[in-house]
């Protein structure tokens, strides 16, 4: 076991230790951003027994251990995750995301480097995993007040509208 290997899953540690921190000022929209990596995470799973790609570890040495048949590879589950928590985290905190962003490249590429995922299942599980988190972010963003709301002086002058 390298680096490589550890790396990869101790950025899944990175990410988690992010929504804890948000959690503290975000409580209900860091847990649901959380639950959004979940969701992508299931929706990575139900691809994979779609597409049924054999990983490139069972033709090629690699430096990680090869996961057992069955255990598909695109799209890479690490990638989903990193993809997913990284846009939810971006969601959450600016500063915060470019950190997690960073990580998700950073994690995903050692899937490719250790030998175990090919350049397009990293592609696709960071894609997939953005794009639901994003979706949920959608969902989640604060409503922003009516116009009415904002120009009303008072609590009485909104009243009266």
């Amino acid at each position: 076991m390298t680096w490589l290997t550890v790396g990869t899953d101790a950025v899944l540690g990175v990410f988690a230790l992010m929504f804890l921190l948000l959690w503290f000022k975000h409580r209900l929209r860091a847990f649901l951003a959380g639950a959004g990596v979940v969701v992508a995470y299931a929706i990575s799973e139900v691809v994979k027994l779609v597409v049924r790609e054999e990983r490139p570890c069972r033709t090629a040495p690699s430096i990680a251990e090869c996961p057992p048949h069955g255990d598909w590879s695109f799209p890479s589950n690490h990638s989903v995750i990193a993809g997913a928590s990284a846009m939810a985290i971006w969601a959450l905190h600016r500063t915060y995301g470019w950190i997690a962003a960073v990580c998700a490249i950073a994690a995903a590429s050692s899937r490719v480097v250790v030998g175990v995922h090919y350049v397009h299942d990293v592609m696709a599980g960071l894609a997939l995993g953005a794009l639901v988190s994003w979706g949920i972010a959608l969902l989640l963003r604060k409503k922003k007040p009516e116009r009415a709301e904002m120009d009303a002086p008072t609590v009485v002058m909104q009243r009266l509208r």
